[in-house]
Parts: structure tokens; sequence; C-alpha cells
């Protein structure tokens, strides 16, 4: 026996619809199926995010039932179905039962509220069958209602997951969306008409589905951390390996706060023209994921941060309560977003010198305090000039105003050419003359360093800035030409 793949690219009368009797209801799962995501989850990040202790409160109705529950959570936060990602295979193959003239009808696990809500959004089922009155509708208390609502064997039914057997053994024909290798040979054993509906990925396409949720280009960032070193002119083999410690705890912890903003930013993410193609926004990864994930790579950056001195676990812990406070509240206020940005990165620089023992200068705090404060005001530039490109009207979820544009780049200009001045006083005081033999050579750092800043200002106000700048300036190749003059004028200057 072997599952019949159902083609997403079909259309009516086609091999979709292969093996679907008129006039037999076709009932649709919600979460995971019809939707790609799973909407308590989704309530439940919501209310962490804005409502934390009324989640608290709302814990204690799992006593009464997760019928119960899930109804307090529906009551706590309205999910708006037109911000969920629907299964535009699943919302086909319900179009072509009905143009077919058979019933459609939702049958979720998920509760009253939110099934009427998706219903009334989507306008295709002829019914709904949903959680209330402390009846959990999930697993075998599913089957059994539909069997006496339609007869055994008398409705196809459309899921996703293990807990959906029940159902597809009382079904005439089970429809699996997405399922997973070894979900697919146990209902073919148990329903030999069973058909699929797509398939769920491999484990090497899931695994780069999970890098790029972990966005990995963005550790790029963290190289930051090997600035101390070279700024100091002690790159020894301990001081290396030590900075590469530091840079792959930062890197797992980095990603760890870049998972948990993703569960915050949801609805956010999915009305930005870039961000809604992140694996938790488009449904790619599922949400249940992301828990597991977060304490993985937390877990991990913390044990590499053991093997490095006590200051640097410290500066991790910092960095670790700020990008959790920037993606909780401070993201969302303006200027204190972009002074976070800029400490964020700051961050960075103190964590490598706490990791190799080396002390930051005060020119190298005060030049790395204006360059990411300009940085930091040229990525949240680069967002509102794209957003006003697209035609959105104000942005949602952050503190500026589309007339703020301006002062936004006045703000990154200054700042800016701020760092461009504290390194022309560093190159004429008399600190650089211990490390430099030709101290003079440095002069010529200064242009390139006004046309690097120049040039992302530019490309910022024309809304050619896709990118974080500093994962920019580490993949653009009119940036990379840049700093490799930088270093060869950094070489000259040293030998």
């Amino acid at each position: 026996m072997s599952v019949l793949t159902l083609q997403p690219e079909t259309g009516p009368g086609s091999q979709r619809q292969a093996g679907r009797a008129a006039g037999v209801p076709l009932v649709i799962d919600l979460d995971g199926t019809i939707v790609r995501t799973d909407t308590l989850i989704e309530a439940l990040l919501r209310l962490a995010a804005t409502r934390p202790l009324l989640l608290l409160t709302l814990l204690p109705a799992l006593l009464q039932g997760r019928a119960s529950f899930k109804r307090r959570v529906a009551e706590a936060v309205q999910l708006d179905p037109a911000t969920l990602v629907y299964n535009e295979d699943v919302v086909a193959l319900a179009r072509e039962a009905r143009a077919a003239g058979g019933p459609v009808f939702l049958a979720t696990a998920s509760d009253r509220g939110v099934a009427d809500a998706v219903a009334g959004h989507l306008g295709l089922f002829d019914g709904v069958f949903a959680s209330e009155d402390n009846v959990n509708l999930k697993g075998e208390a599913k089957g059994a209602l539909l069997a006496a609502k339609f007869g055994e064997g008398g409705f196809d039914y459309a899921g996703d997951a293990e807990v959906d057997r029940p159902v597809w053994r009382r079904a005439r024909r089970a429809i699996m969306v997405l399922p997973s290798a070894k979900l697919a040979r146990r209902v073919e054993a148990e329903c030999p008409d069973a058909v699929a509906l797509g398939h769920r990925p491999g484990a090497v396409a899931r695994l780069r589905v999970i890098a790029k949720a972990m966005r990995v280009h963005q550790w790029a960032k963290n190289t930051l951390i090997f600035v101390p070193v070279l700024a100091a002119h002690q790159a020894t083999p301990l001081t290396e390996l030590r900075a590469a410690v530091a840079f792959a705890a930062f890197s797992l912890c980095a990603s760890s706060v870049y998972l948990l903003n993703d569960l915050v930013d949801l609805p956010h993410d999915r009305l930005h023209p870039s961000k809604r193609g992140r694996p938790f926004a488009s449904g790619t990864l599922p949400l249940s994921l992301a828990p597991m994930l977060i304490a993985l790579t937390l877990g991990g950056g913390l044990l590499l941060a053991a093997f490095l001195p006590a200051s640097f676990l410290l500066m991790l812990v910092i960095y670790y309560a700020c990008t959790v406070s920037y993606s909780f509240a401070l993201k969302r206020q303006m200027v204190a977003d972009v002074l976070m940005l800029a400490a964020l990165y700051t961050i960075r620089v103190f964590a490598g010198a706490a990791a190799t023992a080396i002390l930051v200068s005060p020119w190298l705090l005060a030049f790395s305090m204006f360059l990411f404060f300009s940085l930091a005001v040229v990525k949240r530039q680069s967002e509102l000039t794209l957003h006003l490109r697209a035609g959105r009207g104000e942005m949602s979820g952050r503190g500026y105003l589309l007339g703020d544009l301006n002062m936004l780049h006045s703000m990154a200009t200054s700042s800016g050419y701020m760092a461009v001045l504290v390194m022309a006083l560093y190159i004429n005081s008399t600190d650089v003359l211990p490390l430099y033999h030709t101290p003079q050579a440095l002069w010529l750092l200064c242009p390139v360093l006004l046309f690097w800043v120049s040039r992302v200002l530019m490309l910022s106000h024309r809304g050619q800035m896709h990118d974080d700048p500093v994962v920019f300036a580490l993949t653009d190749r009119a940036s990379l030409l840049t700093g490799a003059v930088g270093f060869c004028i950094f070489v000259a200057a040293s030998v």
C-alpha cells in the first residue's frame, strides 16, 4: 500500500479531487491544517508579551479542564483571523469541495470563539465544531462527534497530527496535511485510502529553516568581540581562542533572543514586507518548537561562558537582560530603542575585552558609542523608509512616525561624523605612540571612514539598506573593500 499524494498545483476536478465522492462532507481541522500555526500558542504568546500578569491568573483554569482554559484565553486575547497564516492548498481544497456541491465543516479543538472567527473570515464552512462547554474536541472526542453527526465512514477528514488518527480511522478518507514520513506510514497502515496533501520537509531542509530562525547570518555582528584584541595589538593564541569561545557563546545567546523576539513580534512581522517570511511568522516552523530551541541556544551559550572569566559571564547576562527588555518594551519607545541597540553593539566590544582580560580604552568606547548609535538610527530609518514606500501608513510596533524620517537622518548623520572626529582626535593623541610605529599613516583612516559612513547614510536615505547595518558592513562588497583598505592602513602604521 502507498499513500496517494495530492499535488498542490492541481485544480478543480483534477487529482486533488481524486477519490472524493460528490456530496460527502469534507471536515477540516484548524491548527496546523488550514491555519499554519497553533492559535492557542499564539494567544498565550500574545498574553506573555503584553499582559504577563493576566496570563498567570489564567493558569488555575487548567484545573477545570483544557476546554475551560481555552475559553478563558480566548476571552483575554482576541486573535485577528486576518493576521493568521493559512495553508493555501487546504483553502483551495475547501473551495473545490464547495464548488463540487459538497458541504464543508471546520472541526477543531480550539475554542468556539476562535473557530467561529476563522470560519467567518474565510467564509468557506457550512458549520463549525469546536471545544466548548468543558468538552475538549480533540482526538477520540472529535472522532466520536463526527461519526455521530455523519455516520461511520460518512465524511472525509483533513488533519495534520498524530492526535488526528482516531478521527481518520472513523472517516471515509484520511487527508493528511504535510505529514511526517512516520505519521504517513502509521495512517497508511490504518487507512488504506489515505491521501497526503504535501509532505513535511526532510531533516536537512528542516535544519536550514531552524538556522534561518536562529538568524545565523546575524552572528556576523558578534565579530565585534575581536575588536579589543586587534585594537590593543594583543593577538596571541590564548586571546584568540578566548575570543572565539566568547563569539560562539554570544552567538548562541543572541539566537535565543532572536527566537524570543520573533515570538513576541509575530503579528507585526506578518505585516512587514520581508519579516513575514521568517519561519515562525510564515508558519514554516511550528510554534511549539520555539521553547526547546530557546532553551538549547541559551543553555549552550551559558555553558560556553563557564569556560571564560566570570566578568564575561556578567557581560553575557547584561546583554541578555538588555535584549529581553528591548524585545518586550524598549523597541516601541522613541529614542530609547536606538540607544539600546547602540548599547548592545558596544556590549559586544566590552564582552570581548572581558573574555580576553584586555582593558577597553576611552577612545574605543567613545568611537563605539557614536558609530553604533549612528548605525542603530540607520536601522530604524531604513525600516521607516521601506514602510513609507510600501504605502502602508504609520508603522505599528515602533515609536516613530513617518514624519520623523528627516530627524532620524540628521541624528544618524551627526553621530556618524562624530565617530570620525573621535578617530581623528585619537590619531592626534599621545596614546597612539606606544602602539604604532608610523602613527601618521593612520590619518588615511579618516577619509576611508568618511566614505563608508557617508555611503551607509546615502543607501539608507534611498531605502536600499535592507538589513542590519553591521551585517550589511560584513556582507556588502564595497564595505568589505573599504575594510580591507582600512586594515592595510592599520598594518602599515604598525610595521
